[in-house]
Formats: C-alpha cells, sequence, structure tokens
C-alpha cells in the first residue's frame, strides 16, 4: 500500500477481502462436541471465527468511538438536515447503475424498470441526483447490491465476518464487496482517468453520512446489549435476510432496526407480485 498517498479505494477493499481469507484460520472456534445445546447456538450463530471476528470488532469500536463518531456528530451538527438529504439522495444516484445491474442479474425485471426510472429522473429533473424526485412520483429506492445478488443465486452465507471498518459481513457480502468495488463505474472511471480521490471522498462521504443516522440506535444498542457483538452479529444477519428477500418478513420475525449499512428498509410489496427467495 503506498503510504504517501491515497490508495485506489476499490483495491483497499480487494486487499481487505484477501487479507481476511488468508487470516480466518487463526481466528477459528471449534464448534463443541458434547453438549448439544452449546452445538445448537454455535450453529446457530454462525460465527467459527469468532475470536478473530471480535479483534476486528474491537479495532472498529476503538476507530468509531475516537474518530468516526465524534465526526459523525460534527457532521450532524454543521450541516443541515436538507443538505445531508441531498448529500445522500447524490450518493445513491451515483450507485444507481449497480443497482439496476443487480436487479437485472437477480431478475426482478420491474425492480429494475423502477431503478432505471429514478435513474433517469433523478439525474435529469433532480438535479444530478440531489433531489430524489422520484420518490415524490411514487418510485421508491431499494437499495441492492451484489451479495444479494448472489443469495438469490443460491450461494451460501458463508461464515460470519468482521471486516476492518467496512463492519459485519460474511464470506458471501465480502465476495460481493469486492467485486462491486471493481465493477462500480464510478470507480473504474476515477481510476482511469487518474482521479482516485473521488473515489476516496465518496466513500468517506458515504460512511460519515449513514454513521451520522445511526448515532442514536448504535448508542442505544451499545447501552442496552449485554453483549454488544453478539447482538450486532444478529441483527445484522437478520436485516440482510430482510434485504434479500425485499423486506418481506414479519414484524413478530425480526424486530426493528435501522438497515446497515443503509438507513432506510425498501418498501414492502402487498400487491401479491412475484418475490426474490433464496438460501441465506
Amino acid at each position: 500500500m503506498n503510504l504517501s498517498g491515497f490508495p485506489r479505494f476499490r483495491g483497499s477493499v480487494a486487499a481487505v477481502a484477501l487479507l481476511v481469507c488468508g487470516s480466518v484460520l487463526s481466528g477459528c472456534v471449534l464448534p463443541p462436541r458434547d453438549d448439544p445445546a452449546a452445538l445448537a447456538a454455535y450453529q446457530e450463530a454462525n460465527d467459527p471465527l469468532e475470536g478473530f471476528n471480535r479483534a476486528i470488532f474491537g479495532f472498529n469500536e476503538g476507530t468509531d468511538i475516537l474518530l468516526i463518531r465524534p465526526a459523525a456528530e460534527i457532521y450532524r451538527g454543521i450541516v443541515p438536515n436538507p443538505v445531508r438529504d441531498g448529500i445522500r439522495n447524490f450518493l445513491r444516484n451515483l450507485r444507481s447503475p449497480l443497482t439496476i445491474a443487480n436487479e437485472l442479474l437477480q431478475g426482478d425485471w420491474a425492480g429494475a424498470e423502477v431503478a432505471t426510472k429514478r435513474f433517469l429522473v433523478n439525474t435529469t429533473v433532480g438535479i444530478g441526483g440531489l433531489m430524489d424526485v422520484a420518490a415524490d412520483h411514487g418510485l421508491e429506492y431499494q437499495a441492492e447490491d451484489f451479495g444479494q445478488t448472489l443469495a438469490v443465486w443460491g450461494v451460501p452465507e458463508g461464515p460470519y465476518l468482521v471486516l476492518p471498518l467496512l463492519g459485519p459481513s460474511n464470506f458471501r457480502d465480502t465476495t460481493g464487496i469486492a467485486a462491486e468495488a471493481f465493477g462500480d463505474p464510478v470507480n473504474l472511471w476515477a481510476a482511469n482517468t487518474d482521479r482516485d480521490g473521488i473515489t476516496l471522498g465518496r466513500a468517506i462521504a458515504g460512511g460519515i453520512d449513514t454513521r451520522s443516522r445511526l448515532i442514536e440506535p448504535i448508542d442505544d444498542l451499545r447501552r442496552n446489549s449485554l453483549d454488544y457483538y453478539a447482538s450486532l452479529r444478529s441483527l445484522y444477519r437478520q436485516n440482510r435476510i430482510s434485504e434479500i428477500n425485499d423486506g418481506r418478513t414479519t414484524a413478530e420475525e425480526y424486530p426493528e432496526f435501522p438497515e446497515f449499512p443503509e438507513d432506510e428498509a425498501p418498501p414492502v410489496d402487498n400487491s401479491g407480485g412475484t418475490s426474490k427467495s433464496s438460501t441465506p
């Protein structure tokens, strides 16, 4: 890694994925063999790398408490809410080509149509995506990523994984993150025109904006959890199942919690249309 300047974000994500995959064996926790209840809990948690994950989690927590959360508080304190909404809308609009591609790869033609209309409307009438005009006309935002696409294709999630700075994940979603980092048109354009600072700035802005919207929920979870690591692991896995199924879950099955890393849950479709289903 070139420490004299900013590395390319897409290369950084791939390097993180390779580093994690090369280090996981050192953090393996063997399943209990003589205790059926403990074995069931072990399998439910899906966290054989817990020792490794908790070490990365501790690093992330320290970084968040010392750097990321204070930056998010400053950002929320000095940037007016309409401007923050504009930043979020703009960053979402930049992801539209990836969203459209993932909808198509999942065979969700209706979702791809909505995402395409949103992109066209918000890019033009919405002044480059700063205003979410499409949502005002019934074209609601829905997050889609390649990790969800892999799930729809039937790829198993693999063990739970905590990534440095990026937080909760699993082997399937880490693959999706790396694939999107290399395949994102904006990243490719920035890399091919020597504008790597755009990619880094986009990543930082998105992270700070998302963190600023989760200050209270995360603070509450920290205060009220006997084991914050385990609580966050459970909520992440539940949220990903909801995202993969386009939010088609019941209140009794999954507790309410803001989407991570996105801040709005996808709309529930009660029209009887075809839903995406997969094995998480």
